[in-house]
């Protein structure tokens, strides 16, 4: 491709060659090819040829072109671009006509060879269609908002800090005295953040040193308090505190970001990448606030700079007359604006801290050095948690509340009930009343036994509640009900006993009632004069 020379460089090739330099002398001072120098002299000298005879550039008359020549229907290329005529010149109206019809080059190439016997090439119709939509450029539309409907935010480049650390520094002098110089100072460039409301152009602005996501949300409810309500949407560029992953059609917001405009009830629309002109509003804002408020300034503190913005906000920015909407800026949104916007609600957005995490194995996440449990289901999964010093709260990828806890000191666990698997719960876990009734339900002598047995065993027998209700996946319940009638009448509270008793299913013990007269029962007198007897017997 041939080279396309800047207008001022080929100027001074016309005026060096006027002055008589050589083609050579002029492409070795200008830095070019002999060559390209050549080519604009020849197309200069053809262009010169407008009247019955044309002066050319060393000043002879040359006689004109015929006519019907092609350098009269030469096109009317952009600025700086030279070369030979498009074979296309002679079909430019019909080619301009296809072009406003929306048809492709392809399709405007095969009309032309087919209907007019066009030679050329495809390259050469998609040339000259891209020549003909570069000179003729479509214009912007612009886009003006109705009163509350939309805000523009950006971040520019704020008046420099000059922070003094109160350190006084030595000085050597020349004559090897010593002396000190001034207290040693740190200077810092901070972000300016503008808000622009797109109908009144009503703005605020503040500086901060971060752009992180708190700072712009701070900023952001500092703006909204300013104006005494919220637009209804917010405009921004896809700057990181905010937009996570970029995305014309379906970009990807910060969690927090998300929950703020929910609770003020807002919408944020990121911009296309790199196409500034989609928040122009702003984007010249920015440029006057640094212009007209902090150019040439410098401030010892954050807070004096944002004071100083603020009273130029009101007494500067807010009583110009808008070179756009030719009308005071504070008066139209005063008018019309104010009353349009959304009211603020009762209380600030709670500030907290939020950041992604994974579900450990024990079903619990870390949060400042803390565990809080989250369902099974999430075991292995990333999720949000949020904590603002009192609450710990959990969500899932879809932002929707999975887990709610108190904020627990560090190295502690917190443990929902309902997050533990029916699984891996324990026995003692469930309480002793909760064995109780499922012991009742095998029957009633196994429910008066368990009672029994508790109250002489105390909290060991849980267990043996426990063990009893596991005998019903070998046994009969009618069975183990009898076992414990039978261990009952005994006395036995043991799990071991009512385990015989289910292998040999051993028979009630009967009931005797005591007798005083029976042949075979002796009476006492009997056994005393045995006992006097014997003692006889001893002394003889």
């Amino acid at each position: 491709m041939a080279n396309v020379l800047k207008m001022a460089k080929v100027h001074s090739i016309l005026t060096l060659h006027a002055r008589g330099w050589s083609q050579r002398r002029i492409a070795r001072v200008l830095g070019v090819h002999r060559e390209t120098v050549a080519r604009y002299l020849q197309i200069a000298e053809h262009g010169a040829r407008a009247g019955p005879e044309a002066p050319d550039s060393a000043g002879q008359n040359r006689p004109n072109p015929p006519t019907g020549s092609a350098d009269q229907n030469r096109p009317n290329l952009p600025a700086g671009s030279a070369g030979p005529l498009s074979l296309c010149e002679p079909f430019r109206e019909m080619i301009v006509a296809a072009l406003e019809r929306g048809l492709s080059c392809q399709r405007i190439w095969q009309d032309l060879k087919t209907e007019h016997g066009f030679g050329g090439g495809y390259d050469s119709v998609k040339r000259f269609c891209r020549r003909l939509q570069q000179a003729t450029p479509l214009p912007f539309r612009r886009m003006e908002c109705e009163p509350g409907a939309e805000a523009q935010i950006d971040f520019g480049t704020a008046a420099p800090v000059i922070i003094s650390d109160g350190v006084v520094s030595p000085v050597i002098t020349a004559d090897g005295a010593g002396a000190t110089s001034g207290v040693k100072s740190k200077r810092r460039r901070p972000h300016l953040f503008r808000i622009v409301l797109s109908h009144s152009r009503k703005a605020y602005s503040e500086a901060v040193f971060r752009q992180t996501t708190d700072d712009f949300l701070r900023c952001l409810e500092n703006a909204f308090h300013h104006f005494g309500g919220v637009p209804k949407t917010l405009v921004i560029d896809n700057l990181k505190a905010a937009v996570t992953r970029a995305d014309w059609f379906d970009p990807d917001l910060n969690p927090k970001i998300l929950a703020f405009c929910e609770h003020y009830g807002t919408v944020m629309l990121p911009t296309k990448v790199r196409t500034p002109r989609h928040k122009g509003k702003v984007e010249r804002g920015v440029a006057y606030a640094q212009d007209n408020a902090l150019k040439g300034r410098t401030f010892d503190s954050l807070q004096e700079q944002n004071h100083h913005l603020l009273e130029w906000e009101t007494s500067v920015a807010d009583t110009r007359i808008h070179g756009t909407t030719r009308k005071q800026i504070g008066k139209i949104f005063a008018e019309a604006e104010r009353s349009a916007l959304l009211p603020l609600p009762v209380e600030r957005f709670a500030c907290f801290q939020e950041a992604q995490r994974i579900v450990n194995r024990d079903g619990h996440v870390e949060v400042a050095k803390s565990y809080y449990s989250a369902p099974p289901e999430f075991v292995g999964r990333r999720v949000w948690a949020r904590w603002d010093g009192h609450t710990v709260r959990v969500f899932d990828k879809h932002l929707t509340q999975i887990a709610y806890h108190t904020q627990r000191e560090p190295g502690r666990f917190a443990t929902d009930p309902r997050h533990i698997v029916a699984e891996k719960r324990g026995g003692i876990e469930r309480g002793a009343a909760w064995w109780l009734r499922k012991v009742r339900c095998i029957g009633t002598d196994t429910g008066q036994w368990a009672e029994a047995m508790l109250e002489q065993r105390g909290i060991p027998g849980v267990r043996v509640l426990m063990g009893l209700v596991s005998l019903t996946n070998k046994h009969a319940d009618t069975a183990i009900d009898q076992a414990c009638h039978v261990a009952k009448s005994h006395g036995a509270y043991r799990l071991r006993v009512i385990r015989e008793l289910l292998k040999r299913q051993a028979p009630a013990q009967e009931q005797f009632e005591f007798i005083q007269e029976h042949p075979l029962i002796r009476s006492l007198a009997d056994y005393g004069q045995l006992v006097h007897n014997a003692f006889e017997e001893v002394h003889a």
